[in-house]
């Protein structure tokens, strides 16, 4: 690879110093780079956002700067062009982003050499109907959640798979991860842990208030969709999100329909990387 893109965190990379290094590193070694940079102040812009439409045409790699939220922001916005990410932390969190700028220049001399590996991720995507409408649709690397707003009343939902009842929860919140999602939220929520590469679907409910509070993990194949009750105090203070993002306000008779993306998200990988010695570092 020598034709490189890369996109910084805005908050983390205030300048764009530590952008511009990595550029002119590319350059000096005889690869073409463009750096994505944009107005902190314009309206509308997020500090960790990118624009698929601005990348070159035969970009090979887009390098990210920033922690596993820019990461994965970077992996949604850019899902339709299928050109591999590879992250450099400079965050405060890192079991994506798994290179700090210290390892950077070493991590893209070899990448130059062609000494990765590319490590594909399923995607979710999600779509919110209200009545025949949809509202809304959207993907997500690691999960999609329905929460409650404000008030403290519990919400209730109806849970279908493959078009088949299969259970109602009242509780707090329901999560529904992807494999790369299940070391985030769902494993704060008490979920499963799940191998990256594995296609299945984790659902969790959030403090349920039921005897079966267990998790339930779907093959990748399977369509769920989560239909929203009337609660019984009335209360309609209720949202889902997309990877933490983009809070969409639900009410009774509202349904998410959840399914796997058609897209995939590619993760350039230096080396061999062992899924359980990096969980055992990041959860010790």
């Amino acid at each position: 690879m020598n034709k490189f893109y890369v996109i910084a965190n805005s908050q983390k990379d205030m300048d764009f110093a530590m952008a511009d290094k990595i550029s002119e590193y590319i350059i000096a070694k005889g690869g073409t780079c463009v750096c994505q940079k944009r107005d902190i102040g314009k309206e509308g812009i997020k500090y960790n956002s990118a624009d698929a439409s601005l990348i070159p045409d035969g970009t090979e790699c887009v390098i990210v700067l920033g922690g596993d939220g820019t990461l994965i922001q970077a992996a949604r916005d850019l899902s339709s062009i299928n050109v591999p990410v590879f992250g450099i932390n400079i965050g405060t969190l890192g079991y994506l982003t798994e290179i700090d700028m210290e390892q950077a220049f070493p991590a893209i001399d070899r990448i130059m050499a062609d000494e990765y590996n590319i490590d594909t991720r399923m995607i979710l995507r999600g779509r919110v109907y209200r009545g025949d409408d949809k509202l809304y649709s959207d993907i997500a690397l690691n999960d999609i959640v329905i929460n409650r707003m404000g008030s403290l009343k519990i919400i209730n939902f109806d849970i279908f798979v493959n078009g088949e009842y299969l259970i109602t929860y009242p509780a707090d919140g329901l999560i529904v991860s992807t494999p790369t999602g299940s070391t985030a939220y769902n494993l704060s929520a008490g979920g499963p842990i799940v191998r990256p590469q594995t296609d299945c679907i984790v659902m969790t409910p959030v403090c349920p208030h039921v005897l079966n509070k267990s998790s339930v993990i779907f093959g990748g194949e399977d369509v769920l969709e989560v239909r929203m009750t009337q609660s019984r105090s009335g209360v309609e203070e209720r949202v889902v999100t997309f990877d933490g993002t983009d809070y969409i306000n639900l009410i009774s008779g509202d349904r998410i329909v959840i399914s796997r993306s058609d897209t995939r998200a590619s993760l350039i990988r230096i080396g061999k990387h062992n899924f359980l010695q990096i969980l055992r570092n990041k959860l010790s």
